[in-house]
């Protein structure tokens, strides 16, 4: 073939395949880089309760009750009666999203009372425990009675873990973490 007649027949190549790239659909493309939106608070079944282990901690998760991915926060916003602030996160990272894939469930633990000498004549009695993914959403509150503290629950000092995987996972990053042994878990 001579080279000017090459041209041609490339040019008409390119644009087949420009064609055919233009007619595959999204999803075949592979995966995108974009993040899913926040999780609407409607999605989302947010759930609290006593652990088994050690009293003033709490088991927390956050279902996605949606069939799509979505984004909670990294941590929970745990607030406690009327007290002002919320539990805060171990590890000491800045909030950010996490990705909660459709019909999944993160975990966390939350522990309401420090183990530092000015806990005891410090602390606080609350009655009830306020529990969001999302910093912007309402949330939901828990009454202390349900959660095992009939007399109140004492807080000073409450600290959160980030969402885990697993329940298991939560509780021991909270121990750890707590405990000055401190892992990463993010």
């Amino acid at each position: 073939m001579h080279p000017t007649h090459a041209r041609p027949v490339v040019a008409a190549a390119v644009a087949a395949v420009a064609l055919i790239s233009l007619a595959i659909p999204a999803a075949w493309a592979g995966p995108s880089a974009a993040k899913p939106a926040p999780c609407a608070e409607k999605d989302l079944t947010v759930r609290a309760e006593p652990s088994d282990d050690s009293d003033g901690v709490l088991r927390l998760s956050v279902r996605n009750d949606s069939a799509r991915a979505c984004l909670v926060d990294r941590v929970p916003t745990v607030t406690y009666g009327d007290l002002d602030g919320a539990a805060l996160p171990v590890p000491a990272l800045p909030h950010a999203g996490r990705e909660l894939a459709g019909h999944s469930t993160a975990y966390a633990a939350v522990r309401s009372l420090s183990d530092s000498k000015d806990a005891e004549e410090e602390a606080r009695t609350v009655l009830s425990v306020h529990v969001a993914a999302v910093p912007d959403h309402d949330g939901r509150t828990f009454q202390v009675l349900k959660l095992g503290a009939p007399a109140g629950l004492r807080v000073f000092e409450p600290v959160t873990t980030l969402w885990q995987t697993s329940q298991e996972r939560a509780a021991q990053v909270l121990h750890e973490e707590t405990t000055g042994r401190g892992i990463l878990a993010v």
